[in-house]
Formats: structure tokens, C-alpha cells, sequence
């Protein structure tokens, strides 16, 4: 796949320090390392980023993930490979990801069995999580993002 054009982050070089910023602010947010990259590949897969997707199973298994995390992912609900709080996480990611039209963007049981498992400031971090890794997607499958591409 040729890519439609340069990415826009080096186009813009201060969008791209932003964004840094922004992620590094979310990340002393206190959100497990782990649960923020399933977080990532959830929503990437959603969205069909094949850059994304690449780069955050890596990131998983460089992590020490084993290949039954990795895998369960696309089917987490029917994985017995993750705790309560990271499942929590992993619907949250799926509700504000897929966003209905019409209808409840995301439902309240979702959201009230996140805030179960994260304190204010965790929950913060996975709000601003779940919208970064959904920005992050459409950029890179707008300009057809080559996998690999972010080395």
C-alpha cells in the first residue's frame, strides 16, 4: 500500500509534539501500561489500523504478553485471559469506538463497571486513552499508513 501522502504529523511537526504531550499527560494518569496498549489494539482492530494494530501487538509482546492475550483480544469476551478490570476497559474501548446512531453512545452498565474498577483519575486516563488510540487510527488509515511505517 502507497501512502496518499506524507503523514500529517510530520507535516506538522508541532501537531505531533502536541499530541506527545497529550500522551504523556494521559499516561501520569496512572492506567496500567498493559491495559492501555489492549486498549489500543482493541480500537485498532475496530477500526481496521493495520499500523496500529502492528505496533501495539509488538509493544504487547515485547512487554512480555503471551500469544493467548494477544490472540484473545478480537474475542475478549469469550477469552478466559483477562482480569475483570481489563475487560472493563476493553468494552469501554469497544462502546466509544463504535459509536451508535442513533442511540446510547455508551451504555451506562459499560461505563458504571469502569468507574467500578478505576478511580477518577485511571478512568480520566482511559477516556483520553480510548479518544487518542480512535485519533491516532484515523489518521493513519485516511493517509494509508504503511505497517511499519512509525519504526
Amino acid at each position: 500500500m502507497q501512502p496518499r501522502m506524507t503523514h500529517p504529523v510530520s507535516v506538522l511537526p508541532d501537531a505531533l509534539t502536541a499530541l506527545l504531550n497529550a500522551s504523556k499527560a494521559i499516561k501520569a494518569g496512572g492506567l496500567d501500561d498493559t491495559t492501555a496498549l489492549l486498549v489500543e489494539l482493541r480500537a485498532s482492530q475496530l477500526n481496521g489500523c493495520s499500523v496500529c494494530v502492528d505496533m501495539h501487538a509488538r509493544d504487547l509482546r515485547k512487554n512480555g504478553e503471551s500469544d493467548e492475550r494477544l490472540f484473545g483480544v478480537a474475542a475478549w469476551r469469550e477469552s478466559p485471559y483477562f482480569t475483570d478490570a481489563e475487560r472493563a476497559a476493553l468494552a469501554l474501548t469497544e462502546a466509544a469506538t463504535l459509536l451508535p446512531h442513533p442511540g446510547e453512545p455508551v451504555p451506562d452498565d459499560v461505563w458504571a463497571e469502569a468507574a467500578r474498577h478505576y478511580d477518577e483519575r485511571q478512568l480520566a486516563a482511559l477516556v483520553f486513552e480510548i479518544a487518542m488510540i480512535n485519533l491516532w487510527n484515523r489518521l493513519n488509515i485516511m493517509v494509508k499508513a504503511p505497517v511499519g511505517a512509525w519504526n
